[in-house]
C-alpha cells in the first residue's frame, strides 16, 4: 500500500499532513496492517525532520504560483507549472499510489492533477472557511472532500456536494497538549507575571512584527513577551528591539524567536495568558485547543481569500478579538492585550469559549478514510 500526499508551501498545508500521517501509523498499528509507504510531492520539503520522523519520503514537484495580482511571473509560472506536471506524472507512474492526499495550496496542482490523468483516487481536505483555488479545481473530480467549517461546503461544485463531510482540521498529537510544567525554566520568563506569545504564522508576520517594536516599551511593562517573528525577519527584528529596550528596566522581558518548534510551541502556549496571532486555520484550531483567550490578526483579504473569513468564525464563539490589520496600531494592540491580561475572568470565560471548536479526533478520522480508499484501490 502506498500513499501520497501533496500541498502548498506553508505550515497551515504542511503540518496536517504530518498529522494525518501520525494517525495513519496509529491505525496501522492498531489493526496490525502492513506499514503503508508514505511519500510527500511538494515545491519543497518545509520541515524534513517531521517527515523523517513519520517515516514520509519527499519527492521535489515543480509548481507555479497564479497570483491575485497582474504579474509577469504569472505568465513564467505557467510553464513552471505545466514542467511540475510532467515530473508528477512521472513521478505517481513510478510509485503508483493507492491514494493521493492534498491539503491544497498552489503546490498541489501539479500533483492532483497528473492523479487525475492517471485516475489515482483523491481526498482533498480544506481547511478555511473559505476555499483556495486549488482544492476547488480539485474538487470537481475528488473522490472525496473533507472540510473544516461548514460555511465552506457551499463554495464547492453541486456535483461534489455528496462527496463533502465535516471533519475539523487535524492537530499534530504533541500540540493536542500543552506544558506548563518547567515552561518558564525552559524559556527563561520571569515568574509570577503575565505571558503574551506572539504568533506571526510560520513564516512570520512583517506588520505584526512593526506594530510590536512600536510599542515593545509598554508591552515589556505588561509582562514576558514570546515573540516568533519570522526566520527571515528574526536578525532585524532583535536588532531594532536592542535598540528600542536598550534603557528599559524589562529589558530581560523580550523573548524573540525565528521560528518555535513543537517543544517550545507546547511550553509558550502552556504558559501563554493571551495569544497575538495571524488567521490560518491551523494556528486557529491549535489556539482554540489550548482554550486560550485570543487577539486574532487576518491577512487584509486583497492578499488573502481566507483569514478574514476564519477571524470572524472563530470569534463568534467568544473567544477571541478580531483586529483588522488596516485599523492595528501599537495602541490598539497594547490597549487589548492589556484588557485582557489585566481581567482574569474576562480571559476565563474567552478561553473556556473556545471548547468544542476544534475536533480533536479530525487526524484520525481523516487517517481511516484515507486508509479505507488505499485498501480498496490496492484490491
Amino acid at each position: 500500500m502506498t500513499i501520497a500526499f501533496t500541498g502548498g508551501g506553508t505550515g497551515g498545508h504542511f503540518y496536517p499532513i504530518v498529522a494525518i500521517s501520525e494517525a495513519l501509523r496509529d491505525l496501522v498499528r492498531e489493526e496490525r496492517l502492513i506499514a503503508p509507504k508514505l511519500y510527500y510531492l511538494a515545491p519543497n520539503s518545509f520541515d524534513e525532520k517531521a517527515l523523517f520522523e513519520n517515516g514520509v519520503t519527499y519527492i521535489h514537484i515543480p509548481a507555479g504560483k497564479m497570483r491575485r495580482y497582474a504579474s509577469f511571473r504569472n505568465i513564467t509560472d505557467l510553464f513552471v507549472s505545466f514542467a511540475g506536471t510532467i515530473s508528477a506524472l512521472l513521478t505517481l507512474f513510478r510509485i503508483y499510489p493507492d491514494v493521493v492526499v492534498s491539503k491544497g495550496g498552489y503546490g498541489s496542482v501539479p500533483t492532483v492533477t497528473a492523479a487525475r490523468l492517471l485516475r489515482i483516487p483523491i481526498i482533498i481536505h480544506e481547511s478555511d472557511a473559505k476555499p483556495g483555488r486549488a482544492n476547488l479545481y480539485a474538487a470537481k473530480f475528488a473522490k472525496k472532500i473533507a472540510i473544516s467549517f461548514e460555511s465552506s461546503a457551499e463554495y464547492f461544485p453541486k456535483n461534489a456536494q455528496q462527496n463533502i463531510a465535516r471533519t475539523g482540521i487535524p492537530i499534530r498529537k504533541a500540540l493536542m497538549r500543552v506544558e506548563t510544567e518547567g515552561a518558564r525554566q525552559y524559556l527563561g520568563l520571569e515568574a509570577d507575571i503575565p505571558t503574551i506569545l506572539i504568533l506571526g504564522g510560520s513564516q512570520g508576520a512583517m506588520k505584526i512584527n512593526e506594530v510590536v517594536l512600536s510599542c515593545l516599551g509598554e508591552l515589556v511593562a505588561v509582562g514576558n513577551i514570546i515573540h516568533q517573528t519570522g526566520q527571515a525577519n528574526f536578525k532585524n527584528v532583535s536588532a531594532v528591539a536592542q535598540v528600542v529596550l536598550a534603557k528599559n528596566p524589562h529589558e530581560s522581558r523580550y523573548h524573540p524567536i525565528n521560528f518555535l518548534d513543537q517543544v517550545s510551541l507546547q511550553r509558550a502556549a502552556g504558559v501563554a495568558s493571551v495569544i497575538v496571532s495571524r488567521a490560518g486555520a491551523n494556528a486557529i484550531a491549535e489556539i482554540g485547543l489550548w482554550k486560550k483567550p485570543a487577539i486574532i490578526i487576518p491577512i487584509p483579504e486583497s492578499v488573502s481569500h481566507d483569514q478574514r473569513t476564519n477571524a470572524y468564525a472563530y470569534a463568534k464563539t467568544g473567544a477571541a478579538v478580531v483586529l483588522e490589520e488596516q485599523n492595528l496600531t501599537p495602541h490598539l494592540l497594547l490597549s487589548e492585550v492589556r484588557r485582557i491580561v489585566s481581567d482574569p475572568q474576562l480571559a476565563e470565560r474567552m478561553g473556556a469559549s473556545a471548547a468544542g471548536f476544534t475536533d480533536p479526533d479530525a487526524a484520525r478520522i481523516l487517517a481511516h478514510e484515507v486508509l479505507s480508499i488505499a485498501l480498496a484501490h490496492e484490491v
